[in-house]
């Protein structure tokens, strides 16, 4: 990954938005130490904890893991895109945050399958299928269907990721912007449902931090696409 841009000039709500981003991680780090090391919160307590309950291959804490590692693949490949497309200093600062934060988030989600003893690709499992065993929903009802070539919702298609690698300047920032304010309103609905759905405290405490700090990041991005004269695409 290459190194980070210099910081100078970049305006007080990309910190924020950046500091969001960064308690989360540190936040869901700290919690999977406590959780290898069998830390239960306590003092001097001489019980040991209980064993961990390990997730069933097919359950929301596996499917969660599985769907947002690809889902944070894509956004890490557009960020590098739109990296070699312009020299705007916010927009290429805002791509190395969501390429840094979304690829530690997606390796510690590979990380706790590995630990789990789960599989990181299941051939017959729909993506998204893990959302619809509670709050009434079924399937993909009530998230918002992929749209044709895109594999869960919020995510780019072939077509739009090669006009993002084709397109230079004002257009590849927009384009960027608008592909990534899709992608993450995708990526909000995903967390919210391991939120409510997982039973693994590191992993629930995870996908709240993507909540807050994605739709962060969303205020950011509309008011970026204002400053270019465009406005998201939904």
């Amino acid at each position: 990954m290459s190194r980070p841009l210099p910081r100078a000039g970049v305006p007080r709500t990309y910190w924020i938005a950046g500091a969001a981003v960064l308690l989360a991680l540190l936040f869901a780090a700290a919690a999977t130490v406590s959780a290898a090391n069998g830390n239960d919160g306590g003092s001097g307590s001489l019980t040991a904890p209980a064993a961990p309950r390990t997730p069933g291959l097919h359950s929301p804490d596996a499917g969660f893991a599985r769907d947002m590692a690809v889902h944070h693949q894509q956004a890490v490949e557009m960020s590098f895109i739109v990296r070699d497309r312009t020299q705007d200093e916010a927009v290429r600062t805002l791509a190395y945050d969501i390429a840094n934060t979304q690829a530690n988030q997606r390796g510690m989600l590979l990380g706790w399958l590995d630990l789990w003893g789960l599989p990181k690709v299941v051939a017959d499992e729909p993506p998204m299928s893990w959302m619809g065993t509670s709050g009434g929903h079924g399937g993909h009802a009530g998230h918002g269907a992929a749209k044709p070539g895109a594999l869960m919702p919020g995510m780019a298609t072939k077509e739009e990721l090669a006009r993002l690698g084709a397109v230079e300047g004002r257009d590849a920032e927009v384009l960027f912007l608008q592909l990534m304010t899709d992608h993450h309103q995708g990526g909000v609905v995903m967390a919210e449902g391991c939120a409510r759905q997982c039973e693994t405290p590191v992993e629930r405490a995870l996908a709240q931090g993507m909540v807050d700090a994605q739709r962060s990041e969303l205020t950011l991005m509309a008011d970026m696409l204002k400053q270019r004269g465009a406005a998201p695409r939904g």
